[in-house]
Parts: structure tokens; C-alpha cells; sequence
């Protein structure tokens, strides 16, 4: 295997001079640059990353940290990341907590070892330890991305939960509905409490009552969906149409529907949230709240590379803009 040595020797010049030529460090003629490239063609000469990120205290890699890389949601987001970092020569360590407290603190001090040159941190769950963990690091550059209010260096993601609420219930209404029930994700999340008022919202101006055994509690996965379902199934009275507040959800709650008999959208319209890819390919194709989550991801990256160039952005509030995307689970009774 070539070494920096061997180039330096078949091209003519100091091993230097190769160094600066390779990392941009110094201003090398053109003709010098040439025999350098030319000797590195020749003889299939291939830096070493880890010498090289020693040199220039730089490699040119990013970690990030998610609670599941297998949600539909982060995967979409995740996805954003990964091809802007490709764009940029970067490449993207990606670690899965799974939820764990003490894998995401294994995560992030294995990043830290592997000298990443920035971290970003997308979680759904509280993570004040990992957050204290981070502050004891603050040389390296980092995005921490929640949906609760911004504190410090994190910034925040603004998806307009409540307006996205309040046009996923207006539609049903409009479709001609009146008995309209929710499963919700777990109450404790903020973007439960803002759905769920843009329902509540959209049902009050409509004059619409909501009924509190309607409103069920899931927690963003087709399971807790098909379990929600169940429940719901179990009732004497049933609302004719579904807000559910997560494409995954609606899946585990439309299967749930399907096993009891019942037909999606002519016994139980349902309406989704986040337009996961697979939405357009439920059965029947799910009519649902879209969100940018590529663009986030895109975003997301870009701000992480802004602060490890040390190009600070000065906003901290990411926001989304909810949209209808109607599609054949919804049926039309006005």
C-alpha cells in the first residue's frame, strides 16, 4: 500500500508539500499540484481519514441521535440528514435509542470518542440527563431539536400542532360528520395537547359535542393504534370518523377495524397525521396531515454544518406548516 512518502518521492516534492496540497493548508502551484494528483493516480494512493482528521482536527463526520430510526416519521427526517451530509463530504454516524436512557448516554460518548465534528439530537421523549451530558461538552458544536420551548443552544421544531388538529376535525366536519372521535398520542406530550385542541376547536365552531369516551389514549405505533381501536370498539355507540394523531396509528387502528368487520371509509372514515410514505398505500389510501420531514432533516443538518463552520444561524424556531392531504378514507356525507 502507498504511503504519503511514496507520492512525495514520485512526484518530486517534500512530503509537506503533498500534506498542504492534500488538506488545502497552503498555497501550492498549479504544476506542483498537477504531479502530485498525477503521482497519487498513479499509484492508488489513499489517505488515511484518521491521520488526516488529526492533522487538521477535523473528520468530517456528524452524529446524530434519534429515539427510533424505524418510525416512519424519523426515518423520513433522518433521511434529509443523511443526503445533505453527503452533499457536504460528510459522513453521518446514526445511533438509536430505542427510548433508552442509558443507551443514549452510551451514544453520545461513543460519538464524543470517535471525535465527530458535530452532534444533532432529535428525541420525542424528555432528556434532561443526555441535555446536562451535552452542556458538559459545549466545544462541540451541536443542534438539539425538541418540540417542547427553547431553552439555550436547542432549537426548536414549530409544527403548528394545533392548526393541524383543527384542520384534520374541520375536514371531517366538512365531510359531513358529526360523530368524530380521536386517538390521541400519550397525554403527557405537547403535540397530544395542541392536537387535541385544534379538535376541540374545529368541533366548537362547528357546534359539535365532543364526546369525552370517543377520545382515546395511543402512543404514536400502529399497535397502540389496534389497541385503541379495540376499546373503542367495545363501545355501545361509535362515532362515524377517526381523527387519529399519527399515520401509524391509523394503520394498527384501520387492521384493529378491518378484523372486527367493519369497512374503512363506508362503516368508519379516518383521518391520519404526517403523511408517512406508506400513507398512499394503506388500504384504502389514508387521507392525512402532511409535514415536511425531509426538509426538516435538510434543515436540520444544515444548521449543525453552519455552527461547526462556525456560521452561526440566528434562528432557533424550525416551523412546519401542516397541510391536508386528502386521499379515499374519508367518506363524503354532507
Amino acid at each position: 500500500m502507498a504511503t504519503i512518502k511514496d507520492v512525495a518521492n514520485k512526484a518530486g516534492v517534500s512530503i509537506s508539500t503533498v500534506s498542504h496540497v492534500l488538506n488545502n493548508t497552503r498555497f501550492v502551484a498549479e504544476t506542483t499540484k498537477e504531479r502530485v494528483f498525477q503521482a497519487i493516480k498513479e499509484l492508488n494512493y489513499a489517505p488515511s481519514a484518521v491521520a488526516r482528521s488529526l492533522k487538521v482536527n477535523r473528520t468530517r463526520t456528524l452524529g446524530m441521535l434519534v429515539t427510533t430510526s424505524t418510525n416512519p416519521y424519523f426515518a423520513e427526517v433522518i433521511r434529509g440528514v443523511e443526503e445533505t451530509c453527503a452533499e457536504r463530504g460528510y459522513t453521518l454516524i446514526l445511533c438509536n435509542s430505542g427510548g433508552d436512557p442509558d443507551r443514549q448516554q452510551a451514544s453520545l460518548r461513543m460519538l464524543i470518542e470517535k471525535r465527530v465534528d458535530g452532534i444533532l439530537v432529535m428525541l420525542s421523549e424528555d432528556a434532561t440527563e443526555l441535555y446536562g451530558l451535552l452542556g458538559t461538552h459545549p466545544e462541540l458544536p451541536q443542534v438539539l431539536m425538541e418540540w417542547g420551548d427553547t431553552q439555550g443552544d436547542i432549537y426548536r421544531i414549530q409544527d403548528n400542532a394545533e392548526q393541524g388538529g383543527y384542520l384534520a376535525a374541520k375536514h371531517l366536519i366538512d365531510k359531513g360528520h358529526k360523530a368524530i372521535g380521536c386517538i390521541t398520542g400519550p397525554a403527557s406530550k405537547s403535540l397530544t395537547v395542541e392536537r387535541l385542541a385544534g379538535y376541540r376547536r374545529a368541533m366548537g365552531e362547528a357546534g359539535l359535542e365532543v364526546n369525552p369516551a370517543w377520545i382515546l389514549e395511543g402512543d404514536f405505533e400502529p399497535e397502540g393504534g389496534y389497541a385503541a381501536m379495540e376499546r373503542l370498539l367495545a363501545q355501545k355507540d361509535r362515532p362515524t370518523a377517526l381523527f387519529v394523531f399519527s399515520d401509524p396509528m391509523a394503520l394498527g387502528a384501520i387492521s384493529a377495524a378491518h378484523m372486527a368487520g367493519l369497512r374503512v371509509p363506508q362503516d368508519l372514515s379516518v383521518i391520519g397525521y404526517d403523511d408517512v410514505p406508506m400513507a398512499n398505500f394503506f388500504s384504502p389510501p389514508l387521507t392525512t396531515i402532511h409535514q415536511p420531514k425531509y426538509r426538516l432533516g435538510q434543515k436540520a443538518a444544515k444548521i449543525l454544518l453552519a455552527k461547526v463552520n462556525k456560521e452561526e444561524e440566528s434562528n432557533k424556531v424550525l416551523t412546519l406548516h401542516p397541510e391536508l392531504i386528502e386521499r379515499s378514507s374519508v367518506l363524503d356525507l354532507a
